[in-house]
């Protein structure tokens, strides 16, 4: 006698339900849309790095001083409001990712492997939320300068034994996450995220960028960790601190010029990015 089976849901359907979304023409536009705002910031971020080394004004070297730069020039305010729309569709489909796995990688080559792909597409929803949230705030003219918003969280959490705890596990997180970029790009393993066959330019600024923007993570993880030894929470002031930080260093401005065009060629690989990127 025949038995009615009922077959387990596969896991396609998943994979099948995030390329549904992310091949969306129009949600895709918006998506490259996020990353070639990201690029934009990316640029003003080392630009401002390197003015400041040069003695050239003021004004913070992070995601909030870029905005603000931004939204400081003509037309500045509806690019902010184009970003802020882009970069909340980035943060939901990264978190599509997340919940239901990648549409360009749908063969992970274990659990490990997926867990770990949806943990990183899962903090990149997180990072491109906070840039939404910056852009949206700077679009409005209520925006908050990042160092300022890192002291006093720091602070709030150094009061409990278990926010201390947590800020140690965050800085040590931060530091890997950097080193990882890093990696990234001296392996050139980024290229596994691109569709089609890149150029030699495109390997190089891949290549630059991931492992500055890599060291410049890192530098803030040592400075959450710095903060929290110390118990002086205004050291951990995030990007902008750690670019201040080593400008202040023997050969300072050397280096924070060396930094700042580091995160200007991460800043042009998001221009390419958001031609080649895999979604």
């Amino acid at each position: 006698m025949p038995h009615n089976t009922v077959s387990a849901p596969s896991s396609g359907n998943a994979t099948s339900s995030v390329a549904r979304v992310a091949q969306n023409s129009i949600f895709e536009r918006f998506a490259r849309a996020g990353l070639v705002m990201s690029g934009i910031v990316h640029l003003l971020i080392g630009y401002i790095a390197i003015r400041l080394a040069l003695g050239g004004g003021a004004g913070s070297a992070d995601q909030s001083g870029a905005m603000a730069e931004l939204a400081a020039k003509p037309g500045g305010v509806i690019v902010l409001w184009i970003g802020t729309a882009a970069f909340a569709l980035m943060a939901l489909w990264r978190l599509a990712e997340a919940a239901l796995g990648s549409s360009s990688e749908p063969d992970a080559d274990s659990k490990k492997s997926e867990a770990v792909n949806r943990a990183k597409a899962f903090a990149l929803a997180l990072v491109y939320l906070g840039f939404a949230v910056s852009a949206f705030g700077f679009a409005r003219g209520a925006g908050t300068s990042s160092s300022e918003q890192s002291t006093g969280i720091t602070a709030t959490m150094m009061r409990s034994t278990l926010g201390t705890i947590t800020l140690v596990a965050a800085g040590l997180i931060i530091i890997t996450i950097g080193g990882y970029h890093v990696y990234k790009g001296a392996t050139q393993h980024f290229l596994a995220d691109l569709q089609g066959t890149t150029s030699a330019l495109v390997r190089r600024l891949g290549t630059i960028g991931y492992i500055a923007k890599g060291l410049a993570i890192a530098a803030i993880g040592l400075l959450v960790l710095l903060a929290v030894l110390r118990s002086e929470p205004g050291e951990a002031t995030g990007l902008d601190g750690a670019f201040k930080t080593l400008g202040a260093q023997p050969f300072g401005a050397a280096l924070l010029i060396a930094a700042g065009l580091g995160i200007i060629t991460y800043g042009l690989y998001s221009f390419a990015m958001a031609r080649y990127a895999k979604m």
